[in-house]
């Protein structure tokens, strides 16, 4: 057995949204998937990958998993950044899954063995108006999760990342050749949130773990105040409060409240993460094993953050591909300081195009126990689905003048 890698394929399929998938094949015919989607810039990796990368793999020898990421990472002069992050991401999670396969074992055990016995999830629910939302909570909650991001209307506006009045299920991607344009109005926000939260802990009582996202739209004063405000309801976490560039703005929240804080499903690399960690002003690194330079970049992403504390809960939207879920399970069984799995849920279809070990029951999500990372693809199937342009909407202040999504 040489285990040279003599095959790299990009496959991009679109069963109900776009996913762009690496292809590994070794010369025992070991196939590994890996996931490369990042979300209305597809085929931006899909090319990085096909024109750049996967001519470099050809030769190499798959079992030198960290050399390669080292080679990918350090041997190219423009390094960082999502679509680099991604291409390499998607090459070290393929590599693991044909380490796996080739020694019999699921990735976790590669990783040192289970630390728990399943990953705690959560998922989305939403609603225009409290007792809409309830009602989506209520359905989450009966289908066994004990986790569960609350993301309500805003009183004035049309619809809010998602949430929109007749009730539509949450899609961030929108079909089109353009990002849809959507108005946003802070000061209305500011005044909502806080009632609906807390009327929707009244009702749902002390037990469920609520979660809230403000994507990335507070100045920092505004962050503080918000948080601040949402201190009763006893949040789980409250996530994105201001852009992730500016890392200071976190001291100033962090000096006027003590709700959790969650950051970093946009950062890429653990330098990205590293004044967030080493200071404490986070308590959750949401870094997502695809767009984080794969499972053993997000691993050492998770080693910082255990020596201060923080949390891991990687970002696990429906827009990174059943391949990545499994990966970031496998890290999650594996790693002390995991704390939580976003979990979407996947249409049927998805499901079919990739089949999978990972399972989801009563709140929890678990890798399986097939050897490497446990998730295939039905190439057949996903040839069906070519891939079309679909981008996450974009936002205007009422003046007109862009926010952040």
């Amino acid at each position: 057995m040489s285990d040279r890698i003599v095959g790299a394929e990009v496959i991009l399929t679109s069963p109900t949204r776009n996913f762009v998938t690496l292809k590994v094949t070794t010369d025992d015919g070991v196939v590994g998937y890996g996931d490369a989607t990042l979300n209305g810039r597809e085929l931006a990796v899909a090319s990085y990958l096909r024109d750049h990368v996967a001519p470099l793999l050809i030769g190499r020898d798959a079992r030198r998993i960290e050399d390669t990421w080292q080679y990918l990472y350090r041997g190219g002069y423009w390094r960082r950044g999502p679509v680099t992050m991604a291409a390499i991401g998607a090459v070290d999670v393929a590599l693991w899954d044909i380490k796996g396969k080739t020694l019999g074992q699921p990735v976790y055990q590669l990783l040192g063995g289970a630390v728990r016995d399943r990953v705690l999830g959560y998922t989305h629910a939403t609603g225009w108006e409290l007792p809409a939302l309830l009602d989506s909570v209520r359905e989450r909650t009966e289908r066994g999760f004990q986790a569960v991001r609350a993301q309500m209307g805003v009183p004035g506006l049309d619809t809010v990342y998602g949430v929109f009045r007749d009730a539509r299920a949450y899609e961030p991607a929108g079909r089109g050749a353009a990002p849809v344009e959507e108005v946003w109005d802070t000061d209305a926000y500011l005044r909502a949130a806080p009632e609906v939260l807390a009327g929707l802990r009244a009702e749902v009582g002390p037990e469920l773990k609520l979660l809230h996202d403000a994507h990335h739209r507070l100045t920092p004063q505004q962050a503080a105040r918000l948080g601040r405000a949402l201190e009763p309801v006893d949040l789980f976490w409250l996530e994105d409060v201001t852009p992730a560039e500016n890392q200071e703005a976190l001291r100033l929240v962090r000096r006027h409240t003590t709700v959790p804080l969650a950051l970093g499903e946009v950062f890429n690399t653990v330098w990205d993460c590293q004044r967030l960690v080493t200071e404490q002003l986070i308590d959750f690194v949401r870094t997502c094993v695809s767009h984080a330079g794969g499972i053993s970049h997000l691993r050492r992403i998770l080693q910082l953050a255990e020596l201060y504390q923080v949390r891991g809960a990687p970002h696990g939207p429906s827009d990174v591909s059943p391949v990545a879920l499994g990966a970031s399970l496998h890290v999650g069984l594996a790693t002390p300081n995991f704390a939580i799995q976003e979990y979407m849920g996947y249409d049927p279809l998805v499901h079919e195009v990739f089949p999978h070990a990972w399972a989801y029951a009563d709140g929890h999500l678990t890798p399986g126990d097939a050897p490497g990372i446990g998730v295939g693809l039905d190439e057949e199937l996903a040839a069906r689905f070519p891939y079309e342009p679909a981008y996450l909407p974009v936002a205007r202040r009422r003046d007109g003048s862009m926010t952040d999504w």
